[in-house]
């Protein structure tokens, strides 16, 4: 009996997305629930589970477009794996028998397999970091420079120079051409959407980090032991803009037609670099949440985006948003909105910088703050006055505690 494999819904508004990869191959025996292929929509990357467990027949080519609900193959329930497939290089190949391998092939995240192809690694060479032993891009970088590294070699002699004239340095003028990723194009397509309907303007300040970092200091141990996870910068970030939108609802509201919606809640964006570009799951009801429930929120986003296991319902709703060009070393920028929120905070890197403290010089651990708002609906004194709560929510971070 043969089972379909339908695209499966990833949520109200995608009717439909491309097939990434397989991976399974063609005639190769799968069990039920096991992923057999990943379909790329212009939110996520969703991997297609087998409905049964029996041999699978490929009915649609990576890259080929699928509508939602289309039957891209078959399982065959109870059937072995066929003697030969022309599946994939990176699925696992059957044997003879029609049994599996005893050992079956790592699985590669997809910018890691697209890298060890480019670069004519065999799966098997690789050790994957990832959960459950998945292989990142990051694993297949370090095994090309491992691999790069000069062997120990004893010294010879060296050969006469040679005249200048006939020294010819090689010049490395190649180019190649990709196709546009699916979320990618949605990316640009979003960002030139911000740009040419609203009307962005950024307002900066800077925030002395001591009491934060002192506090950080002081409590990570315990609160790693206590609660299971790091004590980052980033719920203190949530925290201060929480009370800060509180102050100035207007931050946390956007423009619907003519009309302005406001919201009583604050579902909480943050910024995640994946290999496939930018994403922003959302913390839903951060407003709710200790530090400790913010910090374990955003490290299991930041998880799901990072091993394409993120879900449309994961990316959208958000109130507000923060990135964090600072991991990367920005020192200061300018944040593009996120329709159809009205506001993002822009955090950067903390730099010791001479500020002057009660009219005395001293070295003070800085950052530049930047909260770029549409400006249709955020006048520029509740910009400033947002981004001025946050700094004094940072630098006396007690008083998110006593929500003062």
């Amino acid at each position: 009996m043969s089972v379909e494999i339908k695209v499966p819904p990833v949520g109200e508004s995608i009717t439909e997305g491309t097939i990434a990869r397989w991976l399974k191959a063609n005639g190769a025996a799968v069990r039920a629930n096991e992923p057999v292929c990943e379909v790329e929509t212009d939110k996520a990357t969703t991997e297609v589970m087998a409905p049964a467990g029996g041999r699978l027949t490929i009915g649609a080519k990576e890259g080929q477009k699928v509508a939602i609900g289309a039957v891209i193959g078959q399982i065959e329930e109870g059937a072995t794996a066929a003697p030969s497939s022309s599946a994939p290089q990176s699925a696992p190949a059957a044997k003879r028998d029609g049994t599996m391998p005893a050992t079956p092939e790592p699985l590669l995240s997809p910018a890691a397999r697209q890298l060890a192809a480019t670069e004519g690694i065999e799966p098997s060479q690789l050790t994957g970091s990832g959960r459950g032993g998945r292989i990142t891009k990051e694993d297949v970088l370090a095994h090309l420079q491992q691999r790069s590294a000069p062997p120990a070699v004893s010294p010879q002699p060296l050969p006469s120079p040679l005249p200048a004239a006939e020294i010819k340095p090689e010049r490395d003028r190649s180019e190649r051409r990709e196709r546009m990723t699916p979320i990618r194009a949605r990316i640009a397509e979003r960002l030139l959407a911000a740009q040419q309907n609203a009307a962005i303007l950024t307002t900066f300040n800077e925030a002395d980090m001591s009491a934060v970092m002192a506090l950080r200091t002081k409590y990570k141990e315990s609160f790693q032991k206590r609660h299971g996870v790091g004590l980052g910068f980033m719920s203190f970030f949530v925290k201060a803009s929480i009370e800060a939108l509180r102050a100035f609802p207007a931050v946390n509201a956007s423009i619907d037609g003519s009309d302005i919606v406001y919201r009583d809640y604050h579902d909480i964006g943050v910024a995640v670099s994946t290999d496939k570009g930018l994403m922003v799951p959302v913390l839903r009801g951060a407003e709710q949440l200790s530090f400790a429930g913010i910090e374990k929120g955003i490290a299991e986003l930041a998880q799901k985006a990072r091993e394409n296991k993120i879900s449309v319902s994961d990316l959208q709703g958000g109130t507000f948003t923060i990135t964090n060009g600072g991991i990367f070393g920005s020192l200061l920028s300018t944040p593009i909105l996120n329709p159809p929120q009205s506001a993002i905070l822009g955090m950067h890197a903390i730099v010791k910088r001479p500020v002057a403290v009660n009219d005395q010089v001293v070295i003070r651990p800085m950052m530049y703050l930047a909260l770029s708002y549409d400006h249709r609906l955020i006048d520029g004194r509740e910009a400033v006055s947002f981004l001025v709560r946050i700094k004094e929510c940072l630098e006396s971070p007690e008083r998110m505690m006593l929500e003062i």
